[in-house]
């Protein structure tokens, strides 16, 4: 991710009300955000704009996603 501005963006909405799920989108943020392309990076902008307890239920499968071009970032949000 070459924008600055954007990458700030994205780490403000990673904070959220749901300890668990702020926790989570961290260490996510952390391990994965400067390796994903630009597809997947919108996907998860996409993501952050579910509600806190919709994008948890997804990320621990309580929840099928609504669209299947989410999947393979739900996967790596799986994975941390």
């Amino acid at each position: 991710m070459s924008d600055d501005r954007s990458r700030d963006r994205i780490f403000w909405h990673c904070r959220r009300g749901l300890l668990e799920l702020d926790l989570l989108l961290q260490r996510f943020v952390a391990r994965h955000l400067d390796a994903l392309d630009d597809g997947q990076t919108a996907v998860f902008v996409e993501l952050l704009e579910y509600d806190d307890n919709d994008l948890f239920d997804m990320v621990m499968k309580r929840a099928e996603p609504v669209n299947e071009r989410l999947s393979p970032v739900l996967a790596l949000l799986r994975d941390v």
